[in-house]
């Protein structure tokens, strides 16, 4: 079997999709002649019939069907290698990296990333989980071009949009304390009792602590979901978002011991970047994007 061309290839697969020679030449922009020899060239090549000419219309023989499908794997390649080739000649990226914080509504994130991303699809989303310090310090170390979380805004490495504020609220299952709720209730009646809180996925944590009740015994989770799951079946009491457990308070599901000692915690969810950087066009239109759609205060830049 001689080597065949892609010219070849595409041509074949012309013909099949428009019914016919001069369909096919007329999308190549070619001419019938040269659309012809081209399959006929291909069907030389690898010692194959690929179309059945004898009728009306041509059609593809059965060894014609089983190339085509396989064919198509290297068009469909072809094309985004092509696609590829464009965006790095015109500087664009074809991957943001995208960190998803904790603190952030996974389904606000989402709509956000969703509404931008499905303009631009040859630009990949490589998107992540983080909790606590993991989306400070993936930003830190360049290892993500944006995060939607807290940060640090006296960084001066830092810029950010300011997006909502995110209450988090302490509470406990029914029957989880051995005494009532009331404003007095304080640490040293808890710390006997285990906390729940998320594992931290910063490689260098330090010495954050949000809402953690020092020398309590501890149980520790990858998200607040699951945090959520620990504390209503009544193995630990901790800190969870408003936004996630609204329905379950006012349900009774769940019961709040905020009081003069536990005033729960509020932390402000922002779109973070490096602004000590370059950004390419695409990170840039994404930056945009957020900046119009959460109408947010930008601050940190220089």
């Amino acid at each position: 079997m001689m080597p065949f061309s892609l010219q070849e290839v595409q041509c074949f697969d012309a013909v099949l999709s428009e019914g016919g020679f001069q369909a096919a030449a007329a999308r190549l922009n070619r001419s019938h002649s040269a659309v012809f020899a081209a399959v006929a060239r291909l069907e030389g090549r690898l010692g194959l019939a690929l179309l059945d000419r004898t009728g009306y219309r041509v059609v593809p023989t059965d060894a014609g069907r089983s190339f085509h499908a396989k064919a198509r794997w290297l068009l469909d390649g072809a094309e985004a290698l092509e696609t590829h080739a464009r965006q790095l000649a015109a500087g664009e990226e074809t991957r943001l990296r995208v960190v998803l914080g904790d603190i952030c509504p996974t389904d606000h994130g989402l709509d956000l990333l969703h509404g931008f991303f499905a303009r631009c699809p040859q630009t990949r989303l490589d998107l992540h989980f983080e909790a606590v310090g993991g989306p400070q310090e993936r930003l830190a170390k360049d290892e993500a071009d944006l995060v939607l979380h807290w940060i640090d805004k006296a960084d001066p490495r830092f810029e950010w949009i300011d997006i909502a504020t995110i209450a988090f609220v302490p509470v406990v299952a029914p029957g989880f304390l051995p005494f009532d709720i009331d404003d007095a209730l304080g640490p040293e009646q808890m710390r006997g009792l285990t906390q729940c809180i998320l594992r931290d996925t910063a490689h260098d944590p330090g010495e954050l602590a949000f809402g953690v009740l020092s020398g309590a015994p501890q149980c520790t989770v990858a998200d607040h979901r699951m945090k959520k799951e620990v504390i209503s079946r009544g193995m630990a009491w901790g800190h969870l978002p408003k936004f996630m457990i609204a329905e379950d308070l006012a349900r009774g599901d769940l019961l709040a011991i905020t009081g003069r000692h536990f005033r729960g915690i509020r932390a402000e969810l922002v779109a973070a970047r490096r602004q000590d950087r370059p950004h390419g066009p695409v990170a840039q239109r994404l930056w945009r994007h957020i900046a119009d759609g959460t109408g947010g205060r930008r601050g940190g830049e220089s």
